[in-house]
């Protein structure tokens, strides 16, 4: 089987930032697949590089997440024109692997399959345009209109749809009830994300002492509210806490959360440039819990974030600032706390209490690490992927995991 892998922001390991595809599709070649990737770069060239046996196609499409509407707009139209290019001159497929976002990336699904008699599996990574208007971003009723119905049109005409989170998929069943989504959450890199103790060079090498530490590895955008880590750390700082917040990261807020620590007098708060699995890895090595964090928008509880999974793996306890199924997954598993962000006092005192029971702290971690192993581990996403490819050919292997919807 030869698949079209569409993904605007494909990235390898070594560059950072979500490796989803780049996981997904090296399942799919070590399965026996032929798989071609369609990507962008913010080069001025057209280049094409063989990773993992993935052919990647890189169009020149430049995209940075500090761009405004309407350059990321342009920058959508643009790969979807630059991507139905390339297409035409590469053999024909027997399927296209297209996931969002940008939710314009559906317009090549569609083209594809009333062109070449093609049918494409959509991935839906997040809500749009549910996300931009929630958010304030997309307001015009007509534009509102034009995208939800191009949302539905794409979920309508694909083969199969895959959800990221169960909000995703319920969200996905409300506007095509016909259709069956299935769940694949993102995942855990369990053979390279592993719990490793802190020492004395790491520590040093960060400028860090050996105390209780909450670090953040992610973007530092408008919708992550990363103000909530901020007002945390003022919090502990003057209940005179010895207690460090880490963060590491680049974003459109980056200057702004610089700005406001500097304000606010944070001596325990420590910020590291943007980094790639390597280096996120050496700082989750020194946390002793991990910080996830989004705006507080009902369309945002269905996120899936890297950073999640990457803490699981490494056996990192959570610390949530929002409700949803990643919350629940925190409460029902036993994996730490969520962030009261209007009562930092009281995060500071169900903390405290936290670390002075002599076994939640470690019962949370070893918890975190086993849900990576069992439920979320990158083999079983390759294992449902496949399934949803061809299920006569890739037979699923039993699970116990219950977030994993096949039907």
């Amino acid at each position: 089987m030869k698949v079209v892998y569409i993904h605007q922001y494909f990235k390898t390991p070594e560059e950072g930032g979500a490796t989803r595809s780049f996981h997904l599709a090296t399942g799919l070649v070590e399965a026996g697949l032929a798989v071609e990737m369609i990507t962008s770069h913010n080069r001025g060239y057209y280049d094409c590089r063989i990773i993992n046996g993935i052919k990647v196609h890189y169009l020149p499409v430049a995209y940075d997440n500090t761009f405004g509407f309407i350059r990321r707009v342009a920058s959508f139209f643009r790969f979807v024109s630059q991507a139905k290019r390339l297409i035409k001159k590469l053999p024909r497929p027997d399927l296209f692997y297209i996931t969002s976002t940008p939710l314009t990336v559906g317009w090549i699904g569609l083209w594809a399959k009333k062109r070449f008699a093609v049918p494409y599996i959509f991935e839906v990574r997040d809500l749009w345009p549910e996300a931009p208007i929630q958010l304030g971003v997309v307001r015009n009723r007509w534009l509102k209109k034009g995208l939800y119905h191009l949302e539905e049109r794409v979920y309508r005409h694909a083969f199969k749809i895959v959800a990221l989170s169960p909000g995703i998929k319920d969200h996905i069943l409300q506007k095509v009830p016909e259709t069956t989504p299935i769940l694949i959450p993102n995942f855990c890199d369990t053979q390279f994300f592993f719990p490793t103790k802190k020492d004395a060079e790491q520590l040093d090498r960060l400028r860090l002492k050996d105390s209780f530490t909450i670090a953040y590895a992610g973007a530092l955008g408008p919708v992550n509210s990363l103000h909530d880590f901020l007002g945390l750390a003022k919090e502990a700082q003057n209940q005179l806490k010895d207690w460090q917040f880490l963060v590491m990261g680049a974003g459109r807020k980056e200057k702004e959360l610089k700005q406001l620590a500097e304000d606010l007098c944070l001596r325990n708060m420590h910020f590291y440039p943007f980094g790639n699995k390597y280096k996120v890895r050496e700082l989750m090595t020194v946390a002793d819990m991990a910080y996830v964090s989004f705006d507080h928008l009902p369309v945002l509880q269905t996120n899936s974030p890297n950073k999640f999974f990457d803490a699981l793996a490494m056996g990192k306890a959570i610390l949530i600032n929002q409700e949803g199924w990643l919350a629940n997954l925190v409460k029902e598993r036993g994996l730490g706390l969520c962030h009261h962000y209007e009562n930092q006092q009281k995060t500071i005192t169900e903390l405290q209490a936290f670390l002075n029971h002599p076994t939640k702290l470690k019962t949370a971690q070893s918890n975190a690490r086993d849900l990576a192993l069992f439920h979320f581990s990158k083999e079983r996403a390759v294992q449902l992927l496949l399934f949803a490819l061809d299920p006569v050919k890739f037979q699923l292997a039993p699970t116990d995991g219950v977030y994993i919807l096949t039907a």
